[in-house]
């Protein structure tokens, strides 16, 4: 059986891209002026190239030696570095960073979809990357032009790591109950004493040092969020030179072992407790959640696009296993000698694969949407086009995020589920697919924190304008598929569909007037799958309306069966998903109370 399937599939990334996308046309912005589909796609196949020669080939050896604490100091495989050094050298740090930064100055677009290849390869050494681009971001939006020089240049060149320092041991995502503290040292910096858990990247041997960004409230501050400011925590204390040094008061106080993501350090910190904690103060004090969520809302987004890339290499390799493995024979056969049939040729077997190829093509192509709206929010010279494109991110922030990490876990189920029995051994990948996506329901905000966002803040943002927006431009997808005879009726579905959100989000409001937030939010997370099934129609169906272009101006052989997939995949989530939106509709404006008046002593 084939156990080398690519983990994604270069011309379903350039179709996102170039047909759905227009990725070229961010090109006429004056930052991306010297770009092109050329330079586009050399930096993808660059990522390709080393995704899957440096970064696949541990994947599982990663996975079954995690990382250890050995006398005091974290051990981890030698692969990883050399990926990571490998990932530094090409420059994928600083993907999207200015050319003056020693960057390639790439849209944001075009740096997610290199970035998809290492998701898809390996997301326990890519998380490194990840984190730290995110922090590099932070830091570059905020910084004072001295804390960029000493902490984002290393960062963009791959010698610095960074992470985010959020969640306590008694606070987890209730960021309004941490406790770490912060207190002026007398010489213009800061002292902080505390613990962090669940700090993904806290500790290990890949870089000269690594930045924490760490929330902390400054003795004598608000309670609650109102309280936090954002600190700029170093593992180690710079020279004047910017090199790195004497140890700083952060040490590891223990690992956390994990289900999945096995190759990316996860640590408990102690902060201050050894030795004092040096920390430099990011922007104004109490304005530390509002900057961190500069850096949460991207992770946000880059978590429901490496969701979809876990459930995009489990389809590939569930793909390439039925296409070989025979068992079994089809219902209507006969005779008991004939060869058993390729998993393929069983119906049900393909209604798995549809499953994952609609929810992982239908991702990869949802996240790159939201990358693209960061990159008209940043650039465009209409300040109207900015604000729209803000708007419109901020509403599919949380459903790109919860919505596509729970379908996701869904495809990589039923790529254990094509495997048999052998999916649930560790002979194929698939298992750690699985394992390493249930982080992404969790970290980032929780999905039920996700849900809350959506039906609590989101659809009332702007006075509406958010869901507004994106109603409009779900209905100018439904309107233009109305145009195609093949299309028509799946563009009345998602009319129809798009009204029906629509309503229960009034009703949501509704219930908030009348019944109190605990009421609007008791079916939250009903309405972040209702809303996620409709968003997925939209997507599907954009991407379906390019394959008809495409194969009404004459798309033969390899390249029509091609988009004749994207048409099935539509299919799929118009046959099997947006039905699904009436019974969570009708719960959801009924007002369900099941959950709200269950007492805790009938559990």
């Amino acid at each position: 059986m084939s156990r080398t399937a690519a983990p994604l599939n270069e011309r379903d990334l350039a179709f996102a891209l170039y047909e759905v996308l227009e990725a070229e046309d961010l090109a006429r912005y004056p930052r991306f002026r010297e770009h092109g589909r050329e330079t586009f796609d050399a930096a993808l196949a660059t990522a390709a190239k080393l995704a899957q020669e440096k970064f696949a080939p541990h994947n599982r050896k990663a996975d079954l030696n995690e990382p250890k604490l050995v006398d005091g100091r974290v051990e981890i495989i030698p692969e990883v570095k050399q990926a990571l050094d490998a990932f530094a050298e090409a420059g994928f740090f600083a993907a999207h960073a200015d050319f003056e930064r020693g960057g390639m100055q790439l849209p944001w677009t075009v740096a997610q979809a290199c970035y998809a290849w290492f998701q898809a390869a390996n997301i326990g050494t890519f998380a490194y990357g990840f984190l730290t681009v995110a922090a590099a971001n932070l830091l570059d939006v905020f910084a004072s032009d001295d804390q960029k020089r000493r902490f984002l240049q290393p960062m963009l060149e791959g010698r610095f790591f960074g992470t985010m320092a959020l969640s306590e041991p008694q606070a987890g995502s209730s960021l309004g109950d941490i406790r770490t503290l912060a207190e002026e040292d007398g010489a213009g910096g800061w002292l902080l004493k505390g613990s962090k858990m669940w700090i993904s990247g806290g500790e290990h041997p890949l870089s000269e040092t690594i930045v924490h960004l760490m929330l902390a409230r400054i003795r004598g501050a608000a309670p609650g969020v109102k309280g936090l400011s954002l600190f700029i925590v170093p593992n180690h204390l710079l020279d004047e030179a910017g090199r790195p040094g004497a140890r700083n008061g952060v040490t590891l106080a223990g690992l956390n072992h994990k289900m999945g993501y096995r190759g990316t350090t996860n640590t408990v910190l102690d902060i201050g407790g050894d030795r004092p904690c040096r920390a430099e103060l990011l922007g104004e004090p109490g304005k530390g959640l509002a900057y961190m969520f500069h850096m949460m809302n991207e992770a946000r987004t880059i978590v429901g696009m490496s969701a979809a890339m876990l459930a995009y290499a489990g389809y590939r390799q569930s793909l390439a296993y039925a296409a070989e493995r025979r068992q079994g024979r089809p219902a209507g056969a006969k005779n008991p000698d004939a060869p058993p049939a390729r998993l393929i040729e069983h119906a049900d077997v393909r209604r798995m694969l549809l499953l994952q190829k609609s929810v992982a093509e239908g991702g990869l192509l949802l996240a790159l949407y939201a990358a693209r709206l960061v990159d008209v929010k940043n650039e465009d010279p209409d300040p109207a086009a900015r604000e729209e494109a803000h708007l419109l991110l901020e509403i599919l922030t949380p459903i790109v995020k919860a919505y596509l990490s729970e379908r996701s876990l869904e495809a990589n189920d039923a790529a254990i589920q094509i495997h048999g029995g052998y999916g649930y051994t560790r002979d194929f990948p698939v298992e750690q697919y699985w394992r390493d996506n249930r982080l992404n329901p969790i970290h980032e905000g929780t999905n039920g924190i996700q849900a809350m966002d959506l039906a609590g803040r989101k659809i009332a943002m702007a006075d509406g304008a958010a869901l507004d927006i994106l109603s409009r431009r779900i209905a100018e997808t439904a309107e233009a598929a109305a145009g195609d005879a093949d299309l028509a009726a799946d563009g009345a579905a998602l009319s129809a569909a798009l009204d029906r959100l629509r309503r229960t989000a009034a009703r949501l409001i509704e219930i908030g007037r009348t019944d109190g937030p605990e009421a609007q939010l008791a079916n939250a997370s009903d309405f972040m799958e209702m809303a996620g099934h409709v968003v997925l129609a939209w997507i599907s169906l954009k991407a379906a309306l390019a394959a008809n272009r495409a194969l009404t101006a004459g798309a033969t052989g390899d390249e029509a069966d091609f988009y004749r997939g994207k048409l099935a995949s539509r299919r799929y989530v118009f046959a099997t998903d947006l039905p699904k939106i009436a019974a969570l509709a009708d719960r959801i404006e009924a007002g369900d109370r099941t959950a709200l008046e269950t007492q805790e002593a009938w559990f």
